[in-house]
This record gives C-alpha cells, sequence and structure tokens, in this order.
C-alpha cells in the first residue's frame, strides 16, 4: 500500500461505482475515498484497506482478487447474496465479507405475497380481460387455508414465510439443516408435494445451483404455483418453461434469471403462465439510501475496532443463522 502524506486519513475505502454513486459525505476527512470500474478494479484493489461493491450486479471482484499480496481487510457488497464475487482466493483469505443482510427482507416479503394475491386472485387474467374489453364474470381462489414451502431459512425466507402466514397461509421453512421450525432437504420433496406455494429464497451455493429442475417441478401438484426471488441459477429455466408449457404447474414467477439482463430474444418471455419482473423485488423507494447508511453504521463498527454483523460464512456462501 502506497504511503500517505502527513495528516492524510490512514484507511483507503475503494467503492466498485454503480450509479448513482453511495452517499459517504459522513467519511469526509476520515477516509480516502478511491472509485473503480470493471477496467480499473484489479489494479486498485491492493490499495485499499475496504471495499465497498456498490455495483452488487457486477462479477469483476471475483475475476480481479488478488491471490498473495495487499488486499483489503473488509469487503461489504450491497446485496444480500455474495455469489457475484466469491471465488477461491477471498475464500481462503482472511479478509472480511459482509452483505446486507436485513435491507431487503419485508420488501421481498411483501413482492412475494403481491405475486402471490395475483395468482390466487387471477389479477393476470383480468388485466387481459380488460384489455380485450371482455366482461366475463369468474371466481378466484382463497389465500387462508392453503400452504406454502418456503426454500431458504435466513431472513428473507422467515419474513416471507411471516408475511403469508399473516395471510392465513400455513407456511414451512426449508433450510441447509433441521432445526427447530426449520425442515431439512430430505424433508422438500414431500413437501413440494403437499404446497400450493414454493418460494425459492435461498442462497446460491454449489449444493443449490439448479436444485429447482425437472424433478423438482414433477414434485409439485399440478395447481402449485412457483416463485424465485432468490438467485437465477437456482432454476434450471428450460425445465421451468417445460413444466409450464405441458401445464404441470399452474404458474410461476421470477424475478431472477441466468442472464440478466433478460435478453429480448429469450423465449422465457413467451412462456405461458410466467410472470417476469427485472430483479426488483427488493427495491423499494430509498432503497439505495438504505444501503449507504448500513455501510456507514457498518464502517463505524468495524473503525471501532468491533465485531461486526453481517458476516459471510465464505464457504457456506452466506451469513449463517444462529436460531
Amino acid at each position: 500500500m502506497s504511503e500517505a502524506s502527513p495528516g492524510a486519513p490512514e484507511i483507503t475505502l475503494l467503492v466498485l461505482d454503480a450509479q448513482p454513486l453511495p452517499r459517504l459525505g459522513r467519511l469526509t476527512g476520515k477516509v480516502r475515498v478511491l472509485h473503480a470500474d470493471e477496467r480499473t478494479i484489479g489494479d486498485r484493489l491492493p490499495q485499499a484497506d475496504v471495499l465497498l461493491v456498490w455495483d452488487f450486479l457486477s462479477d469483476a471482484v471475483r475475476r480481479s482478487w488478488p491471490g498473495d499480496g495487499p488486499r483489503p481487510r473488509w469487503v461489504h457488497t450491497a446485496s444480500a447474496g455474495v455469489d457475484h464475487l466469491m471465488c477461491p482466493e477471498l475464500a481462503a483469505s482472511d479478509t472480511v465479507v459482509t452483505n446486507a443482510r436485513g435491507i431487503f427482507d419485508q420488501p421481498i416479503a411483501e413482492y412475494v405475497a403481491g405475486l402471490v394475491l395475483a395468482f390466487a386472485k387471477d389479477l393476470p387474467g383480468t388485466l387481459e380481460l380488460q384489455r380485450q374489453r371482455r366482461w366475463r364474470h369468474r371466481e378466484t381462489g382463497r389465500l387462508a387455508g392453503t400452504r406454502a414451502v418456503v426454500v431458504g431459512s435466513g431472513p428473507i425466507g422467515r419474513a416471507i414465510g411471516s408475511t403469508l402466514s399473516s395471510l392465513g397461509v400455513d407456511t414451512a421453512l426449508v433450510g441447509r439443516t433441521a432445526r427447530g421450525d426449520v425442515h431439512g432437504p430430505d424433508e422438500l420433496n414431500q413437501l413440494l408435494g403437499r404446497a400450493d406455494w414454493v418460494i425459492c429464497a435461498a442462497p446460491l451455493t454449489g449444493t443449490t445451483r439448479g436444485m429447482f429442475d425437472a424433478r423438482a417441478f414433477a414434485a409439485m401438484r399440478p395447481s402449485a404455483h412457483f416463485i424465485n426471488v432468490g438467485r437465477g441459477a437456482l432454476v434450471v429455466e428450460d425445465d421451468l418453461s417445460d413444466a409450464l408449457g405441458k401445464r404441470r404447474l399452474a404458474g410461476a414467477a421470477l424475478d431472477v434469471f441466468e442472464e440478466e439482463p433478460l435478453p429480448p430474444d429469450s423465449p422465457l418471455w413467451d412462456v405461458p403462465g410466467l410472470i417476469i419482473s427485472p430483479h426488483m423485488s427488493g427495491d423499494t423507494i430509498g432503497w439505495r439510501d438504505d444501503l449507504g447508511e448500513q455501510f456507514l453504521e457498518l464502517y463505524d463498527i468495524w473503525a471501532n475496532g468491533n465485531p461486526l454483523p453481517n458476516v459471510v460464512d465464505k464457504k457456506r456462501g452466506y451469513v449463517p443463522s444462529h436460531d
């Protein structure tokens, strides 16, 4: 790391930029702030004590992380998932990684509840009939008494479960291991066969990649609906398209995709019964300010030498739950 001039801040913060930039005015005079994009981050990483991954859709950190030699002591990503930045060198290092745990929990839960209500009340059908100027009375379903399986027992999954429960939905959580009110993965197939709503909110790891495939969709009831707000690679998109096309599922909604942005020529746009949204389930008005404020609070904790919250288990790829 280069030597600082007398009186200059001793800590260097590197920001992997995305627009709009984070508001870091509270750090003025306390921290030397550098900015980088995908082209320059490789050269600037060794100069940084702290890295703020503001562009949480970029995989530039994973591609540019230095092996030996100087590197940031702490990396914070303004996202819940960390798969975009984790690489073997970072996982093996003593660098602490934190995420934006807590920011997106309730917004995503509300988004999922909105989708469940839309499916139950056939709002897509209502909007289509309105577009056609057709008056066609029909009956819709009730939520109370239906069953949901939420795959992912972290804060987001728990918020989804709590929100659906408040609507009268009997909700089961599935996590990496069975504990307390959380079911283990060996129970998933049985739960899928009983669920009206299957919601994926799991982290992307080596064991969860592609977990929702043809076999998983075959285990679901033809009347079930599937929603993914986790990571795109958790779902084998061709298998989901096939299940919807053959009416082995009643409907689905995807907020995340293997390739983002979803190309205009993707066949997913034309899959019957599929609702597509552009990775927006947690993005409520003011969410960027919330992310910036969270980083500033974490920085104060780190600068004072106190243990950071939201520390990611770099081998597992997520923040472990302690309940």
